[in-house]
This record gives C-alpha cells, structure tokens and sequence, in this order.
C-alpha cells in the first residue's frame, strides 16, 4: 500500500496514525512500515513486503520557516528535498552548510544516512548540521528531539537507517549563501601524490570550500561522468594531455565567492593551486552561479534521461576506507579488480572524523581520516541485450571480498547486508547500543524492514 494522495498536514497525522494502530495491533500482526523518499535507497530498503510504504514526498509543500540571524535556520518536513531548500534558501540569502552531489532527495531520507558531499571535511555530514527533528517512533509517539531534549532518540535516528523513527520535520542550520563558484579540476597520474594533495587541503584551514576527486579507468563516455555537467570541456578529453590508456584521477574543487570579491578569490586559489602537484596543462577553471554548481548532477540526469539511461539498474557500492589503507586499497582495486570505469562514475575523497558525531549511528572507521569511495554504476542494457548487472554485482562482491580478506577495517555506507550477523560486525562494539535503541523506539521492529536488520515481532537480543 502506498500512502501518497493525503494533504500535507493530514499526511502527518496518518503516518502517525497508522504506526500508532500498527504498535496497538502487538506482535500477532504482520504489517510493518517502510518510509520511502526520492527512491535512492540500496536493495530495496525503502520496501516493506507486505507492509505500508510512505511516500515521505507526500509531506512536500508544508511551509518552511526560515529564522534569519546570527545562527540561521530553517524548519522543513523530513520529506522535502534539499533543492527547494535550497531554492526558498538563496530567497533570503542563506543555505544549507552540508550537501549531497545529487540534491533532488529528501531530508528525512539523508539524514537517515548521513548525507555526504565535497563540503563534509569541513562542516561535516547533514546530520552534523541538524539542530532538532520531530519523529513518530515505532510505538506511534510523535517525539521532538535534539542534543538537549530526548537526546538518545536524536542521536540514535540521525544515520539511523530509519530504525528508530521516521523523520517528518527537521531543524537545519544555514548559513549565507555565494553568488558564485570558482568550479576547477586538475589531474595526476600518481594516486599517492593526488591523495596527499586531497588530505592537504582537506586540513586546517583550506581555500576551498569543496573538495572531492574521481578515478578514470579507461575513460568512456557520458555514463564516466553523469555525475558532473563540468563546463568548458573536461580536462580528460583535452587535446593537450594524453592519458596514453593509464588510470587518471582527477582532483574536483570549487571556492564559493560573490561577485565583488573575485579578484581577491583569483589571487587565493592561484596561490593555492600553485602548491599542489597536479599536471599543469591539465587545469580547466569554470564559473558558475552557486545553484548550478549544487545542482549539477540534475543537469546530467535529464542528459541522461533523454537518452534512456537514468531510469536502470544502479547496484551502487559506497565505501568507508581508512586513510592507512587507501593506497593498498587502491593498488588492488584500481590496479587489478576494475578494468575500466564505462559503467559509472568512481568518486573518492577524504573527511575528518572531528567532523562527525560518535554519539550518532553512523559506523565509520576507526581513524581520524577516512576516505569516501563511491562506485556508482550504471547497469545500461547494450545491444547482445545483456545489461551488465550480473557483472557490475560480481565486481562489487570481488571489492567487499578484497576489503575483508585484507582486513581493511572498511566500513560500508548506504549499509547492506543479509543477515544480522553481517550487521553485528558492521556496527561492531556500537552494535548493543543499536540494539537498545530499536529495544526503546521500535520494539516490535515495525520500522524499516527493508534493512533486514530486525524481523517483525521475533525477540532480539544484545
């Protein structure tokens, strides 16, 4: 059953109603409830088979409140996307701190996960960002939390996989937004020299206010680089650089500015690129209006809408990896596992974990620096009929297999696994807590069953 038709303001109340009759039913009923936002959930976890789906879009249009001051914020439905905020935002100057790449998702979805882009080494994650959340629990209790008032609830909902609670409204802090963005991307052929470029600039006090990079594994085509509509033309494809078939990895950053501080922003990020060690003929400089750069993944999805390729199969696999095993993880799976990156985009980035909150959900590794490595491939049917899933899934396994056996301390984002086992060692020594949690807000684990975390009415135990 899909709950997608109600008014804005009754929406809420009958998701409230409905968990509520759900947790009166006891452990005898079946049903169970799974919120869905944009869609962009792994695996399915957005389902409940059997069960209620929520359309969380359904709360879009509640009106957002915007409280301009010395720390601004705005109050939104945990179902609206982050580019109306971002569009109502720019109305009064302000903006979010901390994005996703692709922004046409919800905010209850996000920060159900954490929410990661270029911004997070130095405002962290979304759900670092987050001042308060109103929540339905599993026992049908309409609760608002933040550090202060119901703290556990808070901290246990924000990367919390939607276990706890579903989010339908949050409070998230902004800040004054730029005109524009200098949008620049530079390349290297060594990955140890591009890593120790990244982690300089993501440390202390950086020019730029976004940093992330890519790998280009014999480089093919719009699918390589959905993800970006870069504008002048890629550095990859210039004539003056030739790759010569070697794996690329391209350093992406942008500096936000307005338009009268431009010659002051020239001079910072000529010094600052002069101290990075990247290939010089391969700099390629382009400015933007700051939603067009936030918005870019937007503009290469109707690309690729209109030939056909966005609405597939996309076995995505986001990883965590430690700073002390990048490189070895590199060589393995760049060297050896990967052949080419036609299926998709490869991103991969440094964050601080002083950034992040360990009282939240979220599992990430046991370093202060880790590295966000994202395989988003695209299964695109070709012309024998076959879509290339079955190989895109056989090669996300050999990765997992290869970060397992090495004993990498990886940690998967955007989590799935099968079995509760799998998630007893994803969540590690965090895992009785996890427990206590679902035992406290959610205990006859109506919630999220899509996550295969809990089964519905079946005691747990730590």
């Amino acid at each position: 059953m899909d709950i997608s038709t109600l008014s804005n303001f009754t929406m809420q109340l009958k998701i409230l109603a409905i968990v509520k009759h759900i947790w009166q039913m006891g452990p005898g009923s079946d049903l169970t409830v799974a919120a869905r936002g944009h869609g962009h959930s792994l695996q399915g976890q957005s389902q409940a088979h059997g069960g209620i789906v929520i359309n969380m879009k359904s709360l879009q249009g509640l009106k957002m409140q915007f409280h301009i001051g010395n720390l601004p914020y705005v109050d939104v439905s945990g179902g609206e996307l982050w580019i109306n905020i971002l569009r109502e935002g720019l109305k009064h100057g302000l903006a979010p701190k901390s994005w996703t790449d692709y922004l046409h998702l919800t905010v209850g979805g996000t920060l159900s996960n954490a929410g990661i882009s270029g911004q997070a080494f130095r405002h962290g994650p979304q759900i670092s960002n987050v001042h308060q959340l109103e929540v339905v629990t599993g026992k049908g209790e309409v609760v608002t939390c933040s550090e202060k008032q119901n703290s556990d609830l808070f901290h246990g909902v924000l990367g919390g996989l939607g276990q706890f609670g579903i989010i339908t409204r949050a409070r998230i802090s902004l800040e004054p937004a730029p005109e524009m963005v200098k949008w620049i991307r530079v390349l290297y052929t060594d990955f140890a020299t591009f890593t120790r470029d990244q982690e300089e600039l993501t440390s202390g006090e950086s020019t730029f206010d976004y940093v992330e990079g890519f790998v280009i594994i014999n480089r093919t085509g719009l699918l390589n680089n959905w993800r970006s509509s870069f504008n002048p033309q890629d550095p990859v494809q210039a004539r003056k650089f030739k790759s010569d078939g070697r794996t690329l990895f391209c350093l992406e950053l942008a500096k936000y500015f307005n338009r009268d501080e431009t010659a002051v922003v020239n001079r910072e990020i000529h010094s600052s690129l002069s101290q990075l060690n990247h290939i010089p003929s391969t700099l390629f400089v382009s400015e933007v209006p700051y939603i067009e750069f936030l918005d870019r993944v937007h503009i290469s999805e109707i690309k690729l809408r209109s030939k056909g390729l966005w609405e597939v199969p996309h076995p995505w696999l986001n990883l965590l990896v430690p700073r002390s095993k990048i490189q070895t993880f590199a060589q393995q799976v760049f060297g050896n596992i990967l052949t080419d990156t036609s299926n998709g985009p490869i991103l991969i980035y440094p964050v601080n974990k002083s950034k992040w909150d360990n009282r939240t959900s979220v599992v990430t590794p046991d370093e202060d620096v880790f590295y966000l490595v994202a395989f988003l491939s695209s299964a695109v049917p070709s012309s024998t009929g076959n879509d290339g899933l079955d190989h895109i899934l056989i090669q996300n396994k050999r990765i997992l297999e290869f970060c397992e056996i090495a004993r990498l301390g990886v940690k998967q984002y955007l989590p799935h696994y099968s079995t509760q086992g799998e998630w007893k060692a994803h969540f590690g020594s965090r895992w009785e807590v996890f427990v206590r949690r679902k035992s406290s807000y959610d205990p006859l684990a109506i919630l999220a069953p899509g996550q295969r975390i809990f089964q519905k009415a079946v005691p747990y135990s730590q």
